[in-house]
């Protein structure tokens, strides 16, 4: 049986279409996938991500510790208040799971994704030394308000709290009440992210929607994240490669050189020798959509394949990332088609920024 987050039924009033989505029942979209993709380029929408995990870090060898667990450096965030893009890496430096750890006051809040839960929640408790303390926050649900206008549209219901929200630079949080606002998201737009009780989901859901902010799925997430550049767990990255296989070397901190965290020594050693895959963004120069699985061809040979594929609304053309041999001629790739090579061309995410062509 499948979970339901506490909108599931906001979800169904609002004729969802409902899928199941890792464990839970989700909706893939309102009507219109790209009606809902183009609310949040153009305006404001916003996303149930309910069934993502949080997780709350505590005790005086927190830090220490997430400075060992994580590839990012956490000694970064010098006050409460920031949050910062890492992952969780095993020995070999393979991807176990993406996140973003959030400093607050007297301890730390960790959002992972909702595929790997069991996984992680495992990992944790495996990994965690005397003096820390992990507790998962199921009884919370997250609303993700997304777009140009989404801190506009949602002033009112944020009240109090909407100058502090508006004065935050990307990545940073405030705490107002029992509602966690952080200015983070997964599509490359401006917004907003917000942690709240579950029991006052749906109360905010529809102050939200009445607001003029469109109500979206699944689908349109997955299309503007993919605009946007943004890896998705399962697909882009997982344990059978590294950050630095996957475009994210920025999100791994080598210094200071003294900090060892796990996977540290294999990925010093992929870098010594040469990362023998990149991950790229491909833009389909012919009729056609790109879609996972499909593979990348160089000289007629295949050099890797597609690990994301979408039809761009905002560009109107095929637009993916794909995985590749270290050390190919951009300027001659093709993709495999049903049996068709098409020419694509190699450009470096993301495809669109702020609502235009990057």
């Amino acid at each position: 049986m499948t979970e339901r987050t506490p909108l599931h039924a906001e979800h169904v009033a609002d004729g969802a279409k409902m899928v199941d989505f890792h464990g839970w029942d989700m909706p893939l979209h309102y009507g219109s996938q790209v009606e809902e993709h183009h609310a949040v380029r153009r305006g404001a929408g916003m996303f149930d991500v309910s069934h993502m995990t949080v997780v709350d870090v505590t005790g005086e060898g927190a830090t220490a510790w997430l400075r060992w667990l994580l590839a990012n450096d956490v000694a970064k965030l010098k006050a409460p208040g920031r949050a910062l893009y890492t992952a969780m890496l095993d020995a070999e430096g393979g991807i176990l799971d993406d996140l973003i750890v959030y400093r607050r006051d007297g301890g730390w809040r960790l959002v992972v994704n909702s595929a790997t839960r069991q996984d992680d929640l495992a990992w944790l408790e495996t990994q965690r030394r005397k003096g820390v303390t992990v507790k998962e926050r199921p009884e919370l649900a997250m609303i993700a308000v997304q777009g140009p206008a989404a801190l506009e549209r949602s002033a009112a219901w944020l009240g109090s709290a909407a100058e502090a929200v508006a004065e935050l630079k990307p990545f940073g949080f405030v705490e107002d009440g029992d509602r966690f606002i952080a200015r983070t998201g997964y599509t490359g737009e401006d917004g907003f992210e917000a942690i709240l009780p579950g029991d006052c989901a749906a109360a905010a859901w529809r102050a939200l929607r009445d607001a003029d902010i469109a109500a979206a799925g699944l689908g349109a997430r997955d299309t503007l994240r993919l605009e946007a550049g943004l890896n998705l767990y399962g697909q882009d990255m997982d344990r059978s490669v590294t950050p630095l296989e996957s475009n994210l070397a920025w999100s791994v901190a080598f210094k200071p050189p003294e900090r060892d965290f796990i996977g540290r020594a294999a990925l010093e050693r992929q870098r010594e020798e040469g990362v023998p895959r990149v991950l790229v963004g491909l833009k389909l120069q012919a009729r056609g959509v790109l879609r996972r699985g499909q593979r990348v061809l160089y000289d007629g040979q295949p050099v890797g394949e597609l690990t994301s594929g979408a039809f761009s609304p905002t560009l109107g053309v095929g637009i993916g990332l794909a995985r590749i041999d270290a050390g190919i001629d951009a300027s001659e790739l093709e993709v495999d088609i049903r049996g068709k090579s098409l020419p694509v061309a190699r450009l470096k995410p993301p495809f669109v920024k702020r609502g235009e062509a990057a």
